[in-house]
């Protein structure tokens, strides 16, 4: 979703999609065997590998087995290529068809469970999904799609917006612990249900935590599912429903 960057002081910063610069595919005398969309596939492929943090354009040369000053041929700036990885992952996205047939309902539960799952599957995404202004081709679609699902609500003009972020902020948020737990998992070597049940075990130990932790086992044993996994889809399903169905009783409520 389109959002408002800020850079470090404060001030918007300038984005790739701006003044020209996603148009150019590389200035004159640039090395052979390079073009913006290799080196764009490579950096989303570094960044679900390493990690956010570990990413530079070094790393990226020397993956492309070129030198640094190489990429930039083709970007100007590390933001302005992760402003391109960030927009190539959107593209991933199956978003639906204006299909007028079709229950809004359907739409929105589909279009925040692809959300959902592309943040659980780059989890760089949603840091760099609240740094920069979001109005790459990929990502004004997905937008584009979104307000046309909520305006078929029926909900009146001036609270679509609300609408839009009660669900998918709901849904980054969601989709942003689940995925920086799915990280933690990996790089710790567990399975989702190993992990668990050591971070549980793990945390039981501390004094405080113990009546907390207590009623949370009860209420997870109540919710039912016997895999992370499991449980996890289930919450989601039923979080969607319940802001589906708000969305229902504020227009009855007209």
């Amino acid at each position: 979703m389109v959002k408002a960057a800020q850079g470090a002081k404060g001030a918007a910063r300038t984005s790739v999609w701006l003044e020209g610069k996603a148009r150019r595919g590389g200035r004159g005398g640039q090395p052979s065997g390079l073009d913006r969309e290799r080196i764009t596939e490579v950096t989303v492929r570094l960044l679900d590998a390493e990690g956010l943090a570990r990413f530079s354009m070094r790393r990226l040369a020397a993956e492309l087995n070129v030198t640094a000053m190489s990429v930039y041929w083709y970007v100007d700036t590390k933001d302005d290529l992760l402003e391109l990885a960030l927009d190539a992952a959107f593209g991933e996205l199956r978003l639906p068809e204006p299909d007028e047939a079709t229950d809004w309902r359907d739409q929105l539960r589909r279009l925040a469970t692809e959300y959902r799952a592309l943040l659980v599957r780059h989890p760089w995404l949603s840091p760099l999904a609240g740094t920069f202004l979001n109005i790459g081709p990929n990502s004004l679609a997905f937008s584009g799609t979104v307000q046309r699902v909520i305006r078929r609500t029926g909900l009146p003009e001036q609270r679509l917006t609300g609408a839009i972020s009660a669900v998918f902020q709901f849904v980054y948020g969601y989709g942003t612990i689940e995925g920086h737990f799915v990280a933690r998992c990996a790089e710790a070597g567990m399975a989702p249900d190993d992990y668990f049940r050591h971070a549980m075990s793990a945390a039981t130990r501390a004094p405080d935590a113990t009546e907390v932790l207590r009623e949370s086992a009860t209420l997870m044993a109540a919710r039912g599912g016997d895999t992370v996994v499991e449980m996890l889809d289930r919450d989601f399903a039923f979080a969607l429903d319940l802001l589906v169905a708000g969305i229902e009783a504020m227009v009855a409520r007209g």
